[in-house]
């Protein structure tokens, strides 16, 4: 059965920074009717791991859970010993993970550099992503990776943004811990049906990071010519409430009720504020209740 978490996209620089702390987002969060809170890594409150029992506990005493860790490795650098940096951060994350009682931690691709050819970069990323199962199976963690646009800290697109060359990387790992997060927003960040994405890999999904987006002006090309070489998100590609955005969710749900999904599904909103994300709690929740009619929420 799927279960709802919710990521504070809306909050994130605040809680990497510490001028929010993670018990004032659980406090909001609290009252959203989710069952579950994505963690990213870098959040300020969980860099110290003494903080790691306090946190979950502070969690779990609202009957919620955190089932997923946000994280953005960069494995696509040319220099071994700082790819590996990359590497020894996610092990870092995926132990984190495990004490917080997550059973999923992200893993990306990298930046897509124009000093590296795909098939160098698919090596870096492979080798990385083997290195990081090793120590997800010790502790019991599954690694998903997400089909990403572009993480708030880059200058540059995912590398493995573009279907043929996603589809390609997941190819190469065979492991019965390492899946997909399916994100359908960031298909059309590239361009590319959600749908035709989710079909190649509906058999490999483990989680979804569930968002909405549109276009405040421009189009996909103009999105194209503006993502290179500046940090963050172009900013008329936007997030908006789930459900009135860009994406056909009763498609979606349909594939993955079909394929026997049973992950976690994540908000991504919030943005504009916790309005919004109250409504795109609401919207999922009806969704998941019509497609798996037995979902009983927090």
């Amino acid at each position: 059965m799927p279960k709802l978490a919710a990521f504070p996209k809306g909050f994130i620089k605040q809680l990497v920074s510490g001028q929010m702390s993670i018990y004032e987002w659980i406090k909001l969060a609290d009252e959203l009717n989710v069952d579950g809170l994505e963690f990213y890594n870098n959040f300020a409150d969980i860099k110290d791991p003494a903080n790691w029992p306090k946190v979950r506990r502070a969690v779990e005493e609202t009957g919620m859970v955190i089932p997923m860790m946000c994280c953005s490795p960069d494995f696509t650098i040319p220099d071994p010993e700082l790819r590996q940096q990359q590497v020894d951060h996610e092990i870092h994350s995926i132990r984190m993970s495990a004490e917080l009682g997550a059973k999923l931690c992200r893993v990306l691709s990298g930046q897509r550099r124009k000093d590296i050819t795909r098939e160098q970069g698919m090596g870096y990323v492979v080798d990385s992503i083997e290195k990081c199962l090793v120590e997800a199976e010790k502790v019991g963690v599954t690694l998903v990776i997400e089909n990403h646009y572009k993480d708030d800290f880059w200058t540059e697109p995912e590398f493995a943004q573009m279907m043929d060359v996603f589809v390609d990387l997941i190819s190469r790992i065979d492991s019965p811990i390492f899946g997909v997060q399916f994100d359908p927003s960031n298909a059309i960040a590239a361009g590319e049906d959600p749908l035709e994405l989710l079909e190649k890999v509906r058999h490999r999904v483990v989680s979804m990071g569930a968002s909405d987006r549109y276009l405040a002006n421009g189009t996909i090309e103009d999105l194209r010519k503006a993502e290179g070489g500046s940090a963050g998100y172009v900013s008329f590609f936007k997030h908006g409430v789930i459900g009135k955005g860009l994406n056909d969710y009763d498609a979606i749900f349909k594939t993955l009720k079909d394929v026997g999904f049973d992950g976690w599904i994540s908000i991504e909103d919030g943005v504009d504020g916790m309005d919004q994300m109250h409504e795109s709690a609401d919207f999922l929740r009806e969704k998941i209740k019509k497609y798996w009619p037995n979902y009983q929420p927090r």
